[in-house]
């Protein structure tokens, strides 16, 4: 790629984005001008790809966790053939645009993953790096290689302050992710002014101590940054950071270098004279030199020149190589899993088994059902029942290796899990005591943004947890996760549930799961329903009923509907017993499976051990909740839970009153 031509695609990405911004009068021209001879390298030179079928699985994939760079983004997307239109740039950050503000992922061809929250490209980038280099182990032969390919990622200052950038850093310098190449964006600017108002580390030498490769550049030297890549690419056991020495809003007249460009538009007469310096006509809009147009049109043709081959190495690979094939087609399958009960443990009524446990013994069937399943615990595997003996451990050494070891790492590891999705191929799970989901609340946020399946492992659930006392006890933690739209709370009430759980887990294809769990053993109880796994996708089910109308309906999820079932022995009335695994799947429920379970007009009273508030649109009467809205105390779990009122004679007093 000619130096000149590098220079007017970098142009061409620099006057886009600042006519994207001021249009919208709104956006972040900063990034997108200082870093453009970087886009131009990546898409015109560096990476492959094909834009003609944008989700092939070996293409190198780019992720700008920068995220409020878009414009440049958006640039090359529309100059590399990602089917973005010149109209679909002056919509930028327009209402139903293709241009949002920020990347979405599923939403703008191209877009790898949903950014702007910073460092969550770049946890997300760590998870794609480690989807590759699983698949090839498990895909690759010693003649071909069909998973070979490389993960960039553009970051910027404020990657680099967000604590989750570190947390993913160290871990991918533990698992020398050596196909996996960030460009730091040097500027030394942020909003407020230059970095060195709250930021003076050596970000290099940070990354020297995690196990990284570090290097060095001028962001506007070609051949730098092309040596750069080259000694990033010889690395094979380490992953690089490259620092590239950038110029926030590089070629505007009178505001680069300085904080007022890097998130307002530069303004009309402003524009003119920046147009001026980089050799554009000062009066037109969406300006896009010819050169640097059908430079990627002949860049598509080289490009499918690779990807053609690549198809024809596969195909022949295929038909020759029937456990490949088989293989293949598995891990590549979109869409939910389906596993049958036969494939997972049975609990029998009577048995006393923390769900934790249960799912534990569920997860390891499901992993020898489903070979693509990966993923691993922050440090708490024994606890949270999450060692899956036969998946060894993804290592250094070890990249067939299904487990991995993400330790204390709660929010890298959700990002991670994210981006291991992401990727293809893979289905991911991750798993910590449920109190400590607030760590990763931003990628379980992010997962249900992008529509993406994984699963999250939050065991310890209430205060049951007991002697570790307030600090561990979760209060508020599950109907927080069921505020966050798209996620699917399932808090099992007995083992068996919790098998119906992960099968639920998996069939969900365009949005995360939570599994809530306990620390304590829960009886399995009988069923009413019958067909109860079938209504347990539905939400909520029949346990046990009354002859005729019930007087009182308890609805309860988790350990609460045990203590129901130990309840009733106290009480005279006639009482009906739901168990409510998932109330957000019950509330999606028509009005007539609503009222099958709970008939008009019948008094409900509803117990789970946690937060009363989103329980009191059932009831009538606040005091028919048994609740915990208070922080929890330290004390052996039963004597906690006598306190708090979580007895059968308190529950059965509260189903008593008149």
């Amino acid at each position: 790629m000619e130096k000149e031509i590098v220079k007017v695609v970098a142009n061409t990405i620099r006057t886009l984005s600042i006519d994207m911004i001021q249009k919208a009068n709104s956006g972040h021209p900063g990034l997108p001008m200082g870093t453009a001879e970087l886009g131009a390298l990546l898409f015109g030179k560096i990476m492959n790809y094909n834009p003609e079928d944008p989700k092939w699985i070996n293409r190198d994939r780019f992720v700008l966790s920068a995220g409020h760079g878009s414009a440049m983004l958006y640039s090359l997307l529309y100059l590399s053939g990602f089917g973005l239109t010149i109209d679909d740039l002056k919509n930028f950050r327009q209402l139903d645009s293709k241009t949002p503000g920020h990347p979405e992922y599923g939403y703008t061809v191209g877009v790898e993953t949903t950014t702007g929250p910073l460092g969550a490209g770049f946890s997300n980038a760590v998870g794609i790096a480690i989807a590759e280099r699983m698949l090839a182990a498990k895909l690759n032969t010693e003649k071909v290689k069909m998973i070979d390919h490389y993960t960039y990622v553009l970051a910027g200052d404020g990657d680099m302050m967000e604590g989750v950038t570190s947390e993913a850093a160290s871990l991918a310098g533990h698992l020398g992710l050596g196909k996996l190449m960030i460009f730091y964006d040097d500027n030394g600017i942020t909003i407020e002014g230059k970095t060195d108002l709250a930021f003076s580390e050596n970000v290099g030498d940070r990354f020297k101590a995690y196990g990284w490769q570090v290097l060095k550049s001028d962001g506007y030297d070609i051949d730098g940054i092309l040596k750069c890549v080259e000694e990033g690419k010889k690395e094979e056991n380490k992953p690089t950071l490259i620092i590239l020495k950038t110029v926030i809003g590089k070629g505007s007249s009178t505001l680069e270098g300085t904080s007022k460009i890097h998130g307002a538009p530069l303004g009309a007469d402003e524009i003119k004279a920046t147009r001026k310096n980089l050799g554009i006509p000062e009066d037109a809009d969406f300006y896009v030199f010819a050169e640097a147009k059908s430079f990627f049109e002949g860049k598509k043709k080289e490009l499918k020149k690779v990807y053609d081959k690549w198809q024809e190495e596969f195909k022949s690979l295929k038909s020759s190589d029937s456990n490949f094939a088989t293989l293949w087609d598995k891990y590549m399958k979109e869409g939910g899993i389906k596993v049958d009960d036969a494939a997972l443990p049975e609990f029998k009524a009577g048995e006393s088994v923390a769900t934790r446990v249960a799912s534990g013994n569920t997860l390891v069937k499901m992993c020898a059902a489903v070979p693509n399943l990966v993923g691993g615990s922050a440090d708490l595997a024994p606890s949270n029942n999450t060692a899956v003996p036969d998946n060894g451990d993804f290592s250094k050494t070890n990249r067939a290796g299904r487990t991995i070891r993400f330790g204390i790492r709660e929010h890298a590891m959700g990002g991670v899990a994210n981006g291991i999705i992401l990727h293809g191929g893979l289905r991911s799970y991750c798993a910590t005591f449920l109190v400590f989901a607030d760590y990763m609340r931003p990628t379980i946020r992010l997962a249900a943004l992008m529509g993406i399946p994984t699963t999250f492992i939050l065991t310890h659930d209430s205060v049951y947890v007991g002697e570790d006392g307030p600090t561990h006890q979760p209060v508020e933690h599950v109907e927080a996760l069921r505020v966050i739209p798209n996620v699917t709370v399932i808090r099992p009430g007995d083992p068996q549930e919790t098998v119906v759980a992960w099968q639920m887990a998996m069939e969900k294809a365009d949005g995360p799961v939570a599994l809530i769990l306990t620390r304590q053993n829960l009886k399995v109880y009988d069923k009413k329903d019958s067909d109860w796994k079938k209504s347990m996708r539905k939400g909520a089910y029949l346990v046990k009923d009354s002859e005729g109308k019930p007087d009182v309906v308890v609805i309860a999820s988790g350990s609460e509907v045990g203590l129901a079932l130990d309840a009733l022995p106290l009480t005279s009335k006639k009482v009906r017993i739901i168990s409510v695994p998932s109330r957000e799947l019950f509330e999606k429920q028509g009005k007539e499976y609503k009222n099958s379970l709970i008939p008009e007009g019948v008094r409900v009273v509803a117990a789970e051990c946690g937060v009363s508030i989103g329980w009191r649109g059932y009831v009538k009467d606040e005091k028919d909740i048994l609740a915990v809205d208070k922080f929890g105390v330290s004390g052996n779990y039963k004597d906690v839970a006598k306190k708090y009122g979580f007895t059968p004679e308190n529950l059965a007093a509260i189903i008593n009153r008149n």
